[in-house]
This record gives structure tokens, C-alpha cells and sequence, in this order.
């Protein structure tokens, strides 16, 4: 049988080619000129129109690219359109109708040069045309950016020039389109890129990326982008999204490190990397080598193996001839299992991907660098407010693709920015005698994405890209905010303090929002293959903002977080209650939309921050299942990336204690793979120690922990669940008691019920809406139950107080309410509008515990008639309870009530609880002391010296025999006990005074320190004169010099003069009146008396006198300043201990000074002699103690 050849397939229809390549003869052409120069045809513009509109009407109307296919083949754009536009401004006597074309060249261009990306509506018409296509593309952008000659971008400019000049306010809509189309055809150029899978001709570098920088640079394109960016929301505000993709496909795939270094930088950055990959072939050849066949191995080999089960398996090839690991490998290679396969990730291959790294030449980064240098410096800021505001409103010009280009923009120039910075830091520490740059260097430049309104948009729109899983617009955001939070961090160590507390305060707003931590923590947890980038860019994010939250936490220790809590809402039935007025709900709606915010405002509550219960939630199964998959592509990733996951698996094994989540086949098998290989990490690598030092660590807990749970065998095989992880880690499950909570506490509202009665017909109808009568008829039977026994005990106690004449009695007992069944004791429990009930009743709860089985009694100050008419007030409102209250329901008029901490008694407080009473209205007396008393400590000198000198004191009152009487103790005791109430009162303890409290009188303060150097100076010339004479001087105000005392005691003053001195104790030593000035003249004298007398009881250093009390002698009609049973020394601080050592011997004796008149006290000064010694002296004073041999002197 003869096959007849086939039929050619019409690509497009035949009428549509001709009349189309009609119109492109009739254009115009090169053949009728002898110098080969372009000639227009009669109808040029006409011609340039008319494709056009088969451009329009045809192929977009239609969805066909029959037209674009025609114009591809007959190469219009090199042919013709090039050539016009080449006359452009070249030619005058076209004059405006030259203009005229070019911008209908213009026209043409744009919509033959847009971008052709893969969809799913595309037709079998666009499979046939689009390869082609796309290969036209190519070669129209080599014919645009290759006439370097004649600018044609620069002529482009031109043709935009008059419509760029008119001020925004008179631009027309035809100016406006004009812009649009020179920006589309930058954009275009931008895009497009030769494809991958098509054959290309020529120099792929004509059409690269380079190429496009260098053209841009040399004819003035980024000069114009950095004029319209500088000047945008005045001269323009409709291009900011057009030029935001111009930029966006300028420096997509470009590594921002490179970019900032000079040409010996990246010529070593260049051959490093060339070193890498031949490091990655030595390091594969390797691995061969260790299995590949010898050189002679050219004959079969097939081995058998004898498995433990008596089984044999059969494995051929020489390689397993090696060693038995060998031959292992071999036979678990040959194993087949069924695995489930998965949809793969959707790979985005439209021109939008930015995950594609993108090589550029020398002179091109050299433009690009200078671009972006001046782009940070002038148009940064306002670009990118524009453009936030744009999406914040929804504006028409905003594509579904324009906030991944926006936060994508911003990340890629805060990285540049931060580069840059240290880049300059490095050339100033190099040269440093150079003078420091004009360029300013503050964070400014990029202020305009660092403010509350990017960060609000930013959280927004990955709370969105999370909830509805658009992976690439979050990866996105992720590299914008990790940028965000790294800029932030270099600013906080900037040099200008204004950075700082700007980014302090970045940092609080940033972390203050809990939601941002459990995005962070879903983010983190939510990867299931979607990708190396998304992958690289989550666990980036994740390890950023919790190094920087650890390190923000570690600074401001009493951090507080926003977070939000679920409110509980009322179930309202107003629909079942209420059945014949369906519209209920409908005029509802409007009061729900009033009260939403303040529902919704009820939910967030401010908490303090712990910083390692929130890094314990990243130590979760399905994180450590991240990063796992991040270390899996161990070969190859860089330092950094290497770094991230170290530092992750150490926190979660050895800082959280939770190694038992790395404990799985899987994850130990990677480990060692890493390390001992085949195919592990490279050894040369800076982070190959500390991998290698780590899984030592793991694997040794390992191995420790199988011997203390050998149960970890089996559960190696899986993931741990948390109580897995309890039981692995102590052995036990952990213990878990759920206990039921007590209802709430509710009370009346105020306004709603001024009377017991209104407030138990509220509560009453509350319970009857409920379907709860049978509680109230419980309550109201309790009640009847409780009167009869009250009455019946308050008959029988009248008539007994009848009978024996007696004019009080007994309270009554106690009754307890007892529950008729299981139902009622839980609605005991867990109702609240019956526990309100009962308690407007009158009953109460036994204990401070509330628990289910917590009993509630009828108390004892109850009487009959009381109870008798709150049942009457239960039964009248039970018989026709109300179902509303001016048209509220019952439960509404209720509410929680007011946590009040109840006052804890002086007993009960400990030293760190204050009680500051109560602040209402009309209490100006506080109970009991403000403050604690401060804190002493004691030496065991001075424990000792009390133990002796009580021990002796007992041992004279026993020979004296005049002990006071009981009555006498008693008084003191009380006078004692009110003397130091009052003093405590007085005191303002060292524990609760802050900064604050200080309100003091500079004048004030003047005035009392000159008086007391006066005094000092005063007090060193008596000293001195006292020393060289061995007498003591006279002070004012004195006629004589006290006599001198026994080195055992002294006669006590009168009454009224130890009242004086009593006096003088208690006023306050920082007072500027006579009387204090007096006290501190006798002082002197006092302290002057001590040097010629053996007992210097009375002795205080001047100095110490002025800033604590100074402790006095007593009698029997006299009471100590101290509380009950306290040693006078401890109403010394601390620093006076230290101070003066000796002082308590004085105090000691003052206390135990016997009685007895004047002739004793001289008998005793004759018969003791003692030789005369120089005093003791501390810091200028005199200190000396009448007991030198107890203390060791």
C-alpha cells in the first residue's frame, strides 16, 4: 500500500499572513535607496496602525498568536522597526510626523517584546507559537541593546522627554500612557533572558543580563529610573509599580556580596569558588575509588549470602568482594520498597522566581554597584513609601505579583545597604589616615521600610501567604524580614546614639506582638517540601529572630509581651427563647458590629516574657524534621547554612536537654554519614569540627541512654511524641491531674439592682431561664429547714436564759446545707448563678479551698427571721419570674466579679509582703507596721559578750533579791510593745526604698553639713586639748565636769534628766534646732569624760550619733525604744557593728547598773585602781569599753 506524504500544517491562516506581510511591505524598506538607508513608504504611520490593531483586535481578542508569528517571521523589529527609529531626531524634514511614528514604533514594540510565560489556559495555538516566539524575543533584545552607535534607548528617552517635562498636575492621560509605554519596553528588555531548552544564535552575552546593565548604565536608563524614583508621590506617583518590576528583574539572582567588592576581591572570590567545585569532583572521585572495579576487573562475580533466618541472597559484582560493609551496602541497595509517592512541590518557572542565582560580568557589576549606591542614597525611601501605600489600598496599578516584589526589593537592598556599610568600615580601618566620608552614616537611607506601617504590612501579608500556602510570596517576606531584623541588629550597634534608640525601639514593637513568635514557630514547623529556598529561607528566619530575641531578653529582663486569649463568649438562645420574632437576629447584627471591638479587645492581655519557655517550643518534633531536611543537603551548603544547623541541634540537644528528639535511625544515620562517610562532609570545611564534636556528643548520650532505657531501641524507629520524650528522659509518664475549676464568682451589677430583693429576682429568673427550678425549690426547702432549727434553738435559748437569769447567751450553731443528690453538689460547684443565689441568701463557704466538696453552712449571725424573709423573697419570685429587665436578659445584667486579694494579717505576712491598708475614702489610719524591720546580722563576739554579761546580770539580781513583781513586768512589757510599734511605724525599711523616694532640700542639706563640720572641728580641738593636758575642757552650756565613774557600773540619773535624754533620742538627729545642738554639746562632754574614766557607758562617736539613735539606759519607770525581748544592740545597723565593736559593752552595763546612792559610788571609785593607758581611737574619735578583758583587750 502507497502512504501518501503528508500535509504541511497551516501554522497560521494563510489570508491572515498575506495581508499582514502586505502591510509590512508597504512600511517601508532599504531596496530603493543606493546608500542602503531606511526609507519610509507613503503610509508609514497608517501601516505602523493598522498592525497594531491586527496586534489588538485579533490576536488578543481572539486568545491567538497568529498575527505576533507573522511579524516574528518576516523579523519586523530588526527589519523595519529598528531602522525608523534609528531616523528619529536624524532626519528633520519629518519633523513632528517623525515623532508621530517613532512613538507608534514605540507601540509596536512594547506588545511584540512582552514576556511569555507558561499557564494553564493556554491553547494548542499557544503551544505551537510560543517556543518561536520566545526565541523572536531574544533576538529583538539583541537588535535593541547591540545598536550601541546609534542609543536606541536613549532615542526611546527622547520620544517620552515632552511628556516627563509637564508637570503632573497638566500631564494628560496620553502623556501618561507614553510614560507607561517607555517603562513597559525597559521592563521587557529586563525580563526577557534566552530561554534554557531553545537553541540560540549567536553570543548568548549580547542578550544576557550584563548586556542589559551596560546598556541601561550607558545610555542613560538608570539615570532616568533614579530621576522619576527621587521624585516620586510629587512629579509621579502612577510608574511605581512599573519600575518596582524593572528593578526587581535588574537584580534578581544577583549575590549582593559580590557585588561590593573590588576587582581583586572578586578574582579571589572567583577562583575560590573554582577551587570549590574541583574540590567537589576530587572529593566524588574519591568515594569511587574506594568501590570502583581495578582496571582488570572485567570478568562477572556473583556471591551468595547466608543471612541469620537461613536465608540466602544472591548479589553480583566484584566491588562486594572488598569487606563484609561493603557487601551490606550492596544487598540493602538491591532492597525494593514501595514508597509513597508524594506530589512534588510546584516549581515556579515564571519570570517572578527569584530563587535562580544569575552570574554577572565585570563592567557590568561595576554599573549595577554605582546603580544601587546612588539608588540607596536618593530614591529608596520614597519608591518604596509610595509603593506600600499603593498596597495598602488596593490601588488598580497593584498586580497579584507586586507584594513579592516588593518585600523581595526591600530585603535585597537592606542586605546591599548593610554590605555596603561594612565595606566601607573594612577601607576605613585600612586606611586610616584617610579622612572619613561626606557620605552620612546614618540607618536614614532605608528609614522609609523601617517604621510601624511596613511592619504591620509585612506581618499581614505572611499571615496571608501562611493561611492560604502561596510559598513563594513567603519566602519573600521571610528574606524581607530577616533583613529587616539584621539591619535593626547593626543598628543597634551603630556609633550614633539616635540608631540606637530607634532600634531599641524597632526591636520592642517587633517582639512586643506575640502573634510574631507563633508565625515564626508555624513558619518553622509548617515546611513540607516546598523547596531548598523556601527551606534555606524559614530555618534563616527562625534562627535570626531567636538569636535576637535571646539576646533582647538577656538586656531588658522584665519584658513584656502582647498576647491573645480566647474570650469566652455567651451562648446566647435569644432564637429558642424567642421563636416568634425570627428578625431578632437581624436587628442584632448591628449592635454585634458595634460591640466587636471591645469583644475583641478583651482577648488580649500583656504577660511577662520567658525566654526559655518560648525557645522550648521550637524544640518539637516537626522542627527538628526542618532542619533535618536543611542538613540533608549537607554537600551543598555553605559555612553559614552549615552554622544555622549546628547551632539549632546543640540548643535542642544540649541546652534544652531534649536529645531524645534526635534519638531516630534516620537523623543518627545522616549524622554519621557526615562524618565517617561514604559521601560526608568535607573535612577541609571550617565547621567540620564542631559537626564532628557534636555528633560524638550524641551519639555517646546515645549509647548512655540505651543502657538507663533499653525501650529507646524501639522507639529510635519513630518520631517522639511529647509524652515519649517525658517517659524517655525520666522514666515515667508524666503525671497529669486534671481538677475541675469552681464556677466563677458573679455578682449584680450595680446599677442594675439597688436592693436585696431586686438582686435575688435577677439571679432567680437568671436560673429559671436556665431550666434550673428544681435548684431554687432545693434552696427555697434548705432555707424552711435552716428556720425551723434556727427558731426552734432561739425558743429554747430564751426560755434557759428565763430560767437561770443570765443577760447573754450563746451564738447558734452552725447549719450545714446538705445537697439532695450528685447533680446538686456539682451545680453547687459549677454553677455560678446558684453559688450567687446562695450567697445573697446569706450562706457561706467553709475554708479557703474551693473544691467540689467544699461545704457551704448557714451561719451562726443568721437569725430565724432573717432567713424566714429571703425564702419568702425566693418563693414570691419563683412562682412568675420575669424573663427580662427593660428588655435585657437576667444573664446580662450579671457579671464576674472583682478578684479582691483578701489582707493578709501582720502573722501571716512574710518580709517581703506589705501591707499599704486600704486606700478607700475616710481611712486615714493604717493598721500595723508599713514596713518590715532590716534586715541584722550578728557576730559571735557579741553573742558571747550577752551570754556573759546575762549570765552575771542574773547572778546579782539573785544576791540583791528585789525582783519587780508580775504587774510590773506586765506594764513594761506592754510599754515595750507600743514603744516599738510606734518606732516601726517610723522606719522606712532598705528593702522597699527605690531612687524614687528621695525628696530632699539642696538648701536644707547645705545648712546641716556645714553645722555638722562646725561640730567636728570642734570636737577635734576638745580631743586635742584633752590629750595634751590629760583634762577636759569646757564646753558651752556646762558648769562643771561630770564626775568620774567606776569601771563597774554608775549611778543612774535623776528621772527627769534620763527623761531629757529620752527626749533627745527620740527627736531626729537630723533636726537644726537649739535642742539638738545642746544634745550634741553634752554628747561632747560625755565623750570627753570617757578618758579619764574607766566606763565610758555614754560614750557615741559624734559622727555615728548624727545618722543612727543612740541607744539609752533605763529605769523602772522608763521603757526602752525596742520591741519585746530584742537586745539594744540590734536597734544599731549593720555598719555601726563594723564601725564601733566596743559600743554594746557601754549598753550592756547601762542595763545592769546597780542601785545605790552617791557614798557607794565613791567607795567603788576608791576601791578599784587602775593604771593609767592611752585610749583607743578610730577614724580621729575615741572608742574604749569598760569589759577590755572580756573582749581580749
Amino acid at each position: 500500500m502507497k502512504l501518501e506524504p503528508a500535509q504541511p500544517v497551516q501554522v497560521v491562516d494563510p489570508e491572515v499572513r498575506a495581508y499582514v506581510y502586505s502591510l509590512i511591505t508597504a512600511l517601508g524598506g532599504s531596496g530603493s535607496s543606493d546608500t542602503g538607508q531606511y526609507v519610509l513608504g507613503d503610509d508609514a504611520l497608517a501601516c505602523l496602525r493598522d498592525l497594531k490593531k491586527w496586534l489588538k483586535f485579533y490576536d488578543e481578542k481572539a486568545n491567538r498568536m497568529d498575527v505576533a508569528r507573522c511579524l516574528a517571521e518576516a523579523n519586523l523589529v530588526n527589519r523595519d522597526l529598528i531602522p525608523i527609529l534609528k531616523l528619529y531626531g536624524n532626519f528633520a524634514p519629518y519633523g513632528k510626523q517623525m515623532s508621530r511614528i517613532a512613538l507608534a514604533c514605540l507601540e509596536l514594540l512594547v506588545p511584540l517584546t512582552w514576556p511569555l510565560e507558561i499557564h494553564s489556559q493556554m491553547t494548542v495555538n499557544h503551544h505551537r507559537h510560543i517556543p518561536y516566539l520566545q526565541h523572536s524575543q531574544v533576538l529583538y533584545k539583541r537588535g535593541i541593546l547591540g545598536n550601541d552607535t546609534t542609543a536606541l534607548l536613549r532615542k526611546i528617552i527622547h520620544i517620552a522627554l515632552p511628556s516627563m517635562t509637564t508637570a503632573r498636575s497638566d500631564r494628560s492621560s496620553r502623556d501618561e500612557g507614553i510614560l507607561k509605554l517607555m517603562l513597559y519596553l525597559f521592563r521587557n528588555l529586563a525580563v526577557i533572558t534566552p530561554a534554557p531548552h531553545l537553541a540560540t544564535e549567536g553570543d548568548e552575552e549580547e542578550a544576557s543580563k550584563s548586556a542589559t546593565i551596560n546598556a541601561f548604565q550607558q545610555q542613560d536608563v538608570f539615570a532616568l529610573l533614579l530621576t522619576m524614583c527621587s521624585n516620586m508621590g510629587n512629579d509621579f506617583n502612577f510608574q511605581d509599580v512599573i519600575i518596582l518590576e524593572i528593578i526587581f528583574h535588574i537584580i534578581k539572582g544577583v549575590d549582593v556580596k559580590k557585588l561590593f567588592m573590588d576587582k581583586a576581591q572578586r578574582s579571589v572570590a572567583g577562583t575560590d569558588d573554582l577551587e570549590v567545585v574541583l574540590d567537589k569532583e576530587s572529593h566524588l572521585k574519591r568515594e569511587y575509588s574506594k568501590t570502583a572495579p581495578t582496571r582488570h576487573g572485567r570478568f562477572g562475580t556473583m556471591i551468595w549470602v547466608k543471612r541469620d533466618d537461613e536465608k540466602i541472597s544472591t548479589l553480583s559484582g566484584q566491588d562486594m568482594l572488598k569487606d563484609d560493609w561493603t557487601t551490606m551496602m550492596k544487598m540493602d541497595k538491591t532492597k525494593r520498597w514501595n514508597k509513597p509517592k508524594h506530589k512534588k512541590g510546584v516549581v515556579d518557572l515564571s519570570v517572578n522566581n527569584f530563587n535562580i542565582s544569575t552570574p554577572l560580568t565585570s563592567s557590568a557589576t561595576e554599573h549595577l554597584r554605582t546603580f544601587v549606591e546612588e539608588f540607596l542614597d536618593s530614591g529608596f525611601n520614597p519608591l518604596f513609601s509610595n509603593l506600600r501605600k499603593a498596597i495598602e489600598r488596593e490601588a488598580d496599578r497593584v498586580t497579584e505579583f507586586t507584594p513579592r516584589q516588593f518585600f523581595y526589593t526591600i530585603a535585597w537592598f537592606l542586605e546591599a545597604e548593610r554590605f555596603r556599610r561594612s565595606r566601607k568600615q573594612e577601607i576605613r580601618q585600612q586606611n586610616k589616615n584617610v579622612t572619613r566620608d561626606i557620605e552620612p552614616d546614618s540607618f536614614q537611607l532605608v528609614a522609609g521600610v523601617l517604621n510601624q506601617e511596613t511592619f504591620i504590612a509585612l506581618s499581614r501579608h505572611m499571615q496571608n501567604c501562611l493561611d492560604y500556602k502561596d510559598w513563594q510570596d513567603l519566602n519573600a517576606s521571610m528574606l524581607c524580614f530577616t533583613q529587616i531584623l539584621l539591619t535593626v541588629q547593626d543598628m543597634f550597634h551603630s556609633s550614633i546614639s539616635e540608631d540606637q534608640d530607634i532600634a531599641e525601639n524597632i526591636l520592642n514593637r517587633i517582639f512586643y506582638e506575640e502573634t510574631t513568635h507563633d508565625r515564626i514557630l508555624a513558619i518553622l514547623k509548617g515546611y513540607e517540601g516546598q523547596g531548598f529556598w523556601y527551606l534555606d529561607a524559614c530555618t534563616e528566619v527562625a534562627h535570626v529572630f531567636l538569636r535576637l530575641l535571646e539576646q533582647y531578653s538577656k538586656q531588658n529582663g522584665h519584658m513584656q509581651i502582647r498576647s491573645r486569649r480566647r474570650a469566652r463568649r455567651k451562648q446566647r438562645k435569644e432564637a429558642a427563647s424567642n421563636p416568634e420574632n425570627p428578625e431578632a437576629d437581624n436587628n442584632s447584627e448591628s449592635e454585634e458590629e458595634d460591640t466587636a471591638v471591645a469583644d475583641a479587645s478583651k482577648t488580649i492581655v500583656e504577660r511577662a516574657f520567658d525566654f526559655q519557655r518560648f525557645a522550648a517550643k521550637f524544640c518539637t518534633q516537626k522542627s527538628v524534621n526542618t532542619f533535618l531536611a536543611l542538613t540533608s543537603y549537607y554537600r551543598e551548603l555553605n559555612d553559614s547554612q552549615l552554622k544555622r544547623a549546628h547551632r539549632f541541634f546543640y540548643r535542642v540537644a544540649f541546652k534544652h536537654e531534649l536529645s531524645v528528639l534526635l534519638f531516630r535511625v534516620d537523623i543518627i544515620s545522616l549524622f554519621y554519614r557526615m562524618i565517617k562517610g561514604p559521601g560526608g562532609l568535607d573535612t577541609t570545611k571550617p565547621s567540620f569540627a564542631e559537626w564532628e564534636e557534636f555528633v560524638r556528643r550524641i551519639i555517646r548520650k546515645l549509647v548512655k541512654k540505651i543502657g538507663e532505657r533499653p525501650e529507646l531501641v524501639t522507639e529510635m524507629l519513630f518520631s517522639k511524641i511529647n509524652a515519649t520524650v517525658y517517659y524517655l528522659e525520666y522514666g515515667h509518664e508524666k503525671q497529669t491531674l486534671s481538677e475541675s475549676q469552681a464556677a466563677a464568682e458573679l455578682e449584680v451589677k450595680p446599677n442594675a439592682a439597688s436592693t436585696l430583693f431586686d438582686r435575688i429576682e435577677i439571679v432567680v429568673a437568671a436560673l429559671c431561664l436556665e431550666g434550673k427550678r428544681n435548684l431554687i425549690q432545693w434552696l427555697v426547702k434548705t432555707l424552711e429547714c435552716a428556720v425551723n432549727e434556727r427558731r426552734s434553738w432561739e425558743l429554747e435559748a430564751e426560755a434557759r436564759q428565763a430560767e437561770s437569769g443570765e443577760g447573754q447567751t450563746a451564738n447558734p450553731p452552725s447549719i450545714t446545707v446538705i445537697p439532695h443528690d450528685d447533680a446538686c453538689r456539682n451545680a453547687m460547684f459549677k454553677n455560678g448563678h446558684l453559688r450567687l443565689l446562695m450567697t445573697l441568701a446569706g450562706l457561706e463557704r467553709l475554708g479557703v479551698e474551693d473544691i467540689i466538696d467544699t461545704s457551704w453552712i448557714v451561719p451562726s449571725s443568721l437569725s430565724a427571721e432573717t432567713l424566714e424573709e429571703t425564702q419568702k423573697s425566693i418563693e414570691k419570685n419563683l412562682e412568675n419570674p420575669p424573663t427580662e429587665f427593660n428588655g435585657l436578659n437576667p444573664s446580662d445584667l450579671l457579671r464576674r466579679k472583682r478578684d479582691v486579694n483578701p489582707r493578709k494579717s501582720s502573722d501571716e505576712r512574710g518580709p517581703g509582703d506589705v501591707d499599704f491598708g486600704n486606700d478607700s475614702e475616710g481611712e486615714d489610719d493604717i493598721d500595723g507596721i508599713l514596713f518590715a524591720p532590716n534586715l541584722r546580722t550578728r557576730t559571735d563576739t557579741l553573742d558571747e559578750l550577752k551570754k556573759k554579761r546575762l549570765k552575771r546580770g542574773k547572778q546579782r539580781r539573785g544576791q540583791e533579791g528585789d525582783d519587780p513583781d508580775d504587774a510590773v513586768l506586765e506594764a513594761r512589757r506592754l510599754a515595750r510593745e507600743a514603744n516599738a510599734l510606734e518606732r516601726q511605724r517610723k522606719i522606712k525599711s532598705s528593702l522597699y526604698i527605690h531612687a524614687s523616694d528621695e525628696e530632699s532640700d539642696e538648701e536644707a542639706d547645705k545648712e546641716f553639713f556645714a553645722r555638722e563640720e562646725e561640730r567636728r572641728k570642734a570636737q577635734a580641738k576638745r580631743v586635742r586639748e584633752a590629750l595634751s593636758t590629760g583634762r577636759v575642757a569646757k564646753s558651752d552650756g556646762d558648769d562643771s565636769i561630770r564626775p568620774k565613774s567606776s569601771s563597774k557600773g554608775r549611778k543612774r540619773k535623776s528621772a527627769a534628766n534620763d527623761g531629757q535624754r529620752g527626749k533627745r533620742r527620740r527627736s531626729n538627729p537630723l533636726s537644726d534646732d537649739s535642742d539638738g545642738d545642746n544634745a550634741s554639746d553634752n554628747e561632747d562632754d560625755s565623750l570627753m569624760a570617757v578618758q579619764e574614766a574607766s566606763s565610758p557607758s555614754e560614750s557615741v562617736s559624734a559622727s555615728a550619733s548624727a545618722s543612727i539613735p543612740r541607744p539609752g539606759r533605763t529605769s523602772e519607770n522608763t521603757t526602752p525604744p525596742t520591741s519585746t525581748g530584742r537586745d539594744p544592740r540590734d536597734e544599731m545597723n549593720d555598719d555601726y557593728f563594723e564601725i564601733n565593736p566596743f559600743s554594746f559593752s557601754s549598753i550592756e552595763n547601762n542595763g545592769k547598773a546597780a542601785e545605790g546612792n552617791a557614798d557607794d559610788k565613791d567607795e567603788e571609785d576608791e576601791a578599784i585602781q587602775k593604771p593609767r593607758r592611752e585610749p583607743r581611737r578610730y577614724c580621729g574619735f575615741i572608742i574604749d569599753s569598760d569589759s577590755e578583758s572580756e573582749v581580749g583587750g
